[in-house]
């Protein structure tokens, strides 16, 4: 194999695809980062894979020997990252001998590779459903549920987001026993596309990747959605992300959400951010809880956080609420991350009693609903 290519090319590719390069590796070649340079094409393919996450890429090259080899991920994107950025990157190997020379304008570094014929080949799709999703929509979809998936591998089917396609629309959902965050979205599917009800679990960690693969697409754009028996493969021009599904019947959450609510509160959600924001320094100090509680009177809310033993805190901000003044008590850090995902100024707050689930929805719109669960308190 011999090539040369863009510094800056290949170090941003690097650091796409490391992404996906097995932390502890259960065996040495999952550790490396698989190259493979092809001459008819111009281009240098760069390939991670952990056996559950797989990331590929490629930049364009002037091959003058075609060829695969696998290099130390760590090392390799180190040393490409220090070399000067305004520097052709030269690559050279040849059958016998394993070490890979990499030479620019600051000097030679040699590099002992592994075979590619040892690295796993990434899941390719071929009978599956495939679909055409927009870009800007399925990133929405990400962000609105991905900060409310469990952290605890004891749940593992909570560790995931469930996305279900149905039609034109992808209703997303996650949950880690406290919160739930629900996003449905229409005219997310290319009509061509097939019109079968698919329902897959995809792990944060993927579905992190791919947000970051998303980012890098135009907003107007589509890319391809293919899945079959437990493997899920995104494709977009010149990168692919691969990920298996998480095993397991994702929770039925729509039995969680009440059908009728006694109190509906109105608020600006940035003032609502605003306040909880400074409380929060007291809340933290003590199991993140904070206390709102309605003045139907003045129609203001008042929010609260008493730290034991160092201080207490409270503000009143403008609602719009008719009913029986009332208390409840949230963690403020599970408030902070869904009321920053809603993309409207004014929001409601809906709940029936201090102890059952209350939703946040933007006003008049239910696309979105960020259910929590409130914190008991004593009186």
């Amino acid at each position: 194999m011999k090539l040369v290519c863009s510094q800056t090319e290949l170090n941003l590719a690097l650091q796409l695809v490391s992404r996906a390069v097995a932390t502890r590796p259960t065996h040495p070649v999952l550790a490396n980062i698989l190259l493979t340079a092809d001459a008819g094409t111009g281009k240098l393919s760069l390939t991670g894979f952990d056996l559950n996450l797989g990331i590929q890429t490629s930049v364009k090259a002037s091959i003058e020997v075609s060829g695969a080899i696998t290099l130390p991920s760590k090392l390799f994107g180190e040393i490409i990252s220090k070399l000067s950025n305004d520097s052709p990157i030269t690559l050279y190997t040849d059958e016998f001998n394993p070490q890979v020379h990499i030479t620019s304008q600051s000097g030679t570094y040699q590099v002992r590779s592994m075979s590619a014929d040892d690295f796993p080949d990434l899941p390719i799709v071929e009978n599956g459903t495939c679909l055409k999703v927009n870009v800007d929509s399925f990133s929405n979809a990400l962000k609105s549920t991905l900060f409310a998936s469990s952290s605890d591998e004891g749940k593992q089917i909570l560790t995931g987001v469930n996305l279900c396609f149905d039609g034109d629309s992808l209703k997303a959902a996650a949950t880690d026993g406290h919160r739930l965050s629900i996003l449905k979205l229409n005219n997310v599917i290319a009509s061509d596309s097939n019109n079968d009800t698919i329902e897959v679990t995809l792990p944060s960690k993927s579905l992190r990747e791919i947000e970051r693969f998303l980012s890098t697409s135009s907003s107007d754009n589509q890319i391809s959605f293919y899945y079959d028996s437990g493997q899920v493969v995104f494709i977009s021009s010149d990168q692919i992300v691969t990920t298996r599904t998480l095993d397991g019947t994702y929770p039925n959450y729509n039995q969680l959400i009440p059908d009728n609510f006694l109190h509906t509160l109105e608020l600006n959600r940035l003032t609502f951010i605003s306040s909880l924001d400074r409380i929060s320094v007291l809340a933290e100090q003590h199991n993140n809880v904070v206390k709102i509680a309605t003045n139907k009177d003045l129609q203001v809310l008042n929010i609260s956080a008493d730290a034991q033993d160092l201080g207490s805190g409270s503000e009143s901000i403008p609602i719009n609420y008719q009913g029986d003044d009332i208390q409840i008590a949230f963690n403020s850090r599970y408030l902070l991350e869904g009321l920053k995902v809603i993309q409207t100024d004014n929001i409601l707050l809906k709940f029936n009693a201090p102890t059952t689930p209350a939703i946040f929805t933007a006003d008049n719109d239910n696309k979105f609903i960020y259910l929590v669960m409130p914190v008991q308190i004593r009186s």
